[in-house]
């Protein structure tokens, strides 16, 4: 599946100086103008742009019984960006190279979660990996350590997981994600800015917590949005373990199910859209916006649904290993859509819509990135 190459509009501004060169004795005092010499004067600020080339975003899309839907081709699809219609460039469907990374907590308060935390290396290798792709792990705690840069051996994410060890109680949940953005934005760059790059996935397991990052979740998510990541978490909690419940049974926080987007049949442990009265949507474009942090507890919905990824709760039996199966079967089945934005130099945030057509089709469901952000000059 392809992945957008969406640019922000930078501006670099470059002054140039003249002067008259001159040795240390020749210094007096200010340089006089001579009668008939016109000025000198400074060159003009030079502006430089770099254009949003390609839009990439990985569409999801489900029947109304929340079965994962493969069988859709490009015709099928329609774009929408800020009110316009897009040229659709390229499709795939879900066989797109993928880069993976995985950012964890390590702090000290996930010491009754470690064993189980050790065992995930596996499910990952096995349900999400597939054939070419390539992980790197993350962990952090009061700082940011790369356990294992990207490979392809899938041997070697399980090793990772197996060798975490645990550190201090301070959580810079952002500073890792943003740690994680940074890694993915390095790979599978193309030599043709207007072919799109391999797919940058990332899945954060932490708690809903951050205590000492110096990154505010906002610039996470315009992180995010501009290189075409896109964001799946999942919400750890020791509550559980800490009432005396055995930790393998599960590991994760069990609030009850949280609604999807609407229109979207709720399903058991995904969460995407409003929740508690809170316009999830809204608010990640307003974090984003203002490159502003919002309450942590919501900092782990905000980062999947301002990326078109999900979030995660486990309760009852949905245990991490279901999330896990569920996470893989989503990014094998996803569509990915490229197009050139008809507007690429506008500031702001650019709106993106996915539809499908023709009517027959719009009685599934699509999930979709919301858009990304170009910041002011």
């Amino acid at each position: 599946m392809k992945k957008p190459l969406a640019g922000a509009t930078v501006l670099a501004i470059l002054t140039g100086v003249s002067a008259i060169p001159v040795t240390a004795q020749e210094i007096q005092g200010p340089i006089v103008p001579q009668p008939g010499v016109p000025i000198q004067q400074a060159p003009e600020q030079a502006r430089i742009k770099a254009r949003v080339t390609l839009v990439t975003t990985p569409v999801t899309v489900r029947d109304p019984g929340g079965k994962l839907i493969e069988s859709l081709d490009a015709d099928n699809f329609q774009v929408i960006e800020n009110g316009q219609v897009q040229k659709i460039l390229n499709f795939e469907v879900g066989g797109q190279s993928l880069s993976f990374v995985v950012v964890v907590e390590t702090s000290s308060r996930l010491e009754s979660l470690l064993p189980q935390l050790q065992r995930a290396g596996i499910l990952i290798s096995e349900q999400i990996l597939g054939p070419g792709a390539e992980g790197a792990v993350i962990g952090f705690d009061d700082s940011i350590h790369v356990l294992q840069p990207f490979t392809r051996q899938r041997d070697s994410i399980d090793v990772a997981f197996k060798n975490l060890a645990l550190g201090y109680s301070t959580v810079r949940l952002f500073d890792g994600m943003s740690r994680g953005i940074e890694l993915l934005r390095e790979r599978r760059l193309p030599a043709d800015p207007t072919r799109p790059q391999g797919r940058r996935v990332m899945l954060v397991l932490s708690e809903a917590l951050d205590t000492g990052s110096g990154t505010k979740l906002g610039d996470v998510l315009r992180q995010a949005q501009l290189a075409n990541v896109t964001i799946y978490s999942v919400g750890l909690s020791t509550t559980r373990a800490e009432l005396g419940k055995k930790p393998q049974d599960d590991i994760m926080s069990p609030p009850p199910p949280l609604p999807g987007p609407p229109g979207l049949p709720q399903q058991p442990g995904i969460a995407s859209g409003p929740t508690d009265g809170v316009d999830l949507l809204g608010l990640a474009r307003l974090v984003v916006e203002h490159a502003r942090s919002a309450e942590t507890r919501q900092a782990l919905e905000l980062g999947a649904v301002a990326t078109g990824g999900a979030y995660f709760s486990t309760y009852k039996k949905n245990t991490l290993q279901r999330v896990l199966d569920e996470i893989g079967g989503e990014l094998h089945a996803q569509y990915s859509l490229s197009y050139s934005p008809t507007d690429p130099d506008s500031v702001g945030f650019h709106t993106i819509e996915v539809r499908l057509v023709p009517a027959a089709n719009r009685r599934l469901e699509v999930r979709a990135r919301p858009g990304y952000y170009i910041a002011p000059e």
